[in-house]
């Protein structure tokens, strides 16, 4: 086989099996959020970034997001950075949920463009956190609690 073949193939199956791990590199470009908002690459690059994926109806999702939030609320700033996807269908869900949640923290789609950062995830929720230098560092799947959400600001003070 031609050495061009090879890598097409290493490239083809490298994409079916992606996801974002321990040790993984996120290169973040400007987020789009769900209300219209863009959220820059500066913001992210630099800092430690907790990502969660989450949605609307999922039960483990609804009781972590207030832990989600209260890190935001404590820690999120200078060095630390919460952003959350959600794979919920349309903004229209995410903007009630956000509204009756009182919740602030930034919500992007994770639709396509999402996939850059983190191309592959199993269950809801899913965290994860990226150092200053953009290396996944932390990955969790399935719902945390309160003390383990608010433990990651450890992260930012590395």
């Amino acid at each position: 086989m031609s050495r061009r073949i090879v890598l097409l193939l290493m490239l083809a199956c490298a994409a079916l099996g992606a996801r974002a791990e321990v040790g993984d590199t996120v290169r973040w470009t400007d987020v789009p959020l769900y209300d219209g908002r863009s959220l820059p690459a500066s913001a992210l690059t630099g800092k430690t970034v907790v990502v969660e994926y989450w949605a609307t109806w999922c039960p483990f999702c609804k009781k972590q997001n207030p832990y989600v939030q209260k890190l935001h609320e404590r820690h999120g700033g200078k060095d630390l950075v919460v952003l959350t996807f959600s794979i919920d269908k349309g903004p229209a869900d995410v903007a009630d949920y956000m509204k009756k949640g009182g919740y602030t923290f930034p919500v992007a789609m994770a639709g396509e463009e999402a996939k850059r950062f983190f191309p592959k995830r199993k269950g809801l929720p899913v965290v994860y956190v990226v150092d200053p230098q953009g290396k996944v560092v932390f990955h969790e799947a399935g719902e945390m609690f309160e003390e383990d959400i608010l433990g990651l600001a450890r992260f930012a003070t590395k």
